[in-house]
């Protein structure tokens, strides 16, 4: 395994609500010195939560992407709040943009995006045994939620509305896994 570059000097060029923009200089093992910048965001990074109903039913939800000026159908998600447990998170944000809470938690797996520029983990986890319970939430206006088959997967990635990465793994990692436990 190579030996990662020693960090020479750490500054913050431009600190946002959300984000820190980070210029690292680095010296590599090789001799050779770079400055990169990279965007940092919470230390406790986000949740995706994967609603279902039952076995190939998941709730999405369509709400406005600020990044793609539209409307995007995704998956609920929300930052992990400090000292919040990840799977509490992933209920709260559930309650708060879908309505619904779950009876049963998986952490199903962890993903970066872009990790050569973006400092930022998120969580994903399975939600089964779904409840109606609706908290307040900090959306600036009511989340459409879009009940859509797993079964039925193909179709949703040709839609134009449904681009964002995270949730489409997420999605495929789901079916796979409740196909998995139905064989036994």
């Amino acid at each position: 395994m190579r030996e990662k570059p020693r960090i020479i000097s750490r500054s913050t060029v431009a600190t946002t609500r959300i984000f820190r923009i980070e210029q690292l200089d680095l010296r590599f093992s090789n001799g050779v010195c770079v400055s990169y910048e990279r965007l940092q965001s919470g230390p406790d990074g986000a949740v995706l939560v994967i609603p279902m109903v039952d076995d190939d039913t998941v709730l999405l939800i369509r709400e406005y992407a600020a990044g793609m000026h539209r409307y995007e159908l995704a998956l609920p998600k929300g930052r992990i709040e400090a000292g919040e447990d990840l799977l509490a998170a992933a209920n709260r944000e559930l309650m708060e943009e879908v309505g619904h809470g779950a009876r049963r938690l998986r952490h199903l797996s962890s993903m970066t995006i872009a990790p050569g520029y973006i400092g930022h983990v998120t969580h994903l986890v399975l939600a089964q045994d779904l409840y109606e319970q609706r908290v307040e939430g900090d959306e600036p206006e009511e989340i459409e939620v879009v009940p859509w088959r797993l079964s039925r997967l193909g179709e949703l990635l040709e839609r134009e509305d449904c681009t964002e990465a995270r949730s489409i793994a997420a999605l495929f990692m789901a079916r796979e896994l409740l196909i998995e436990e139905a064989k036994g």
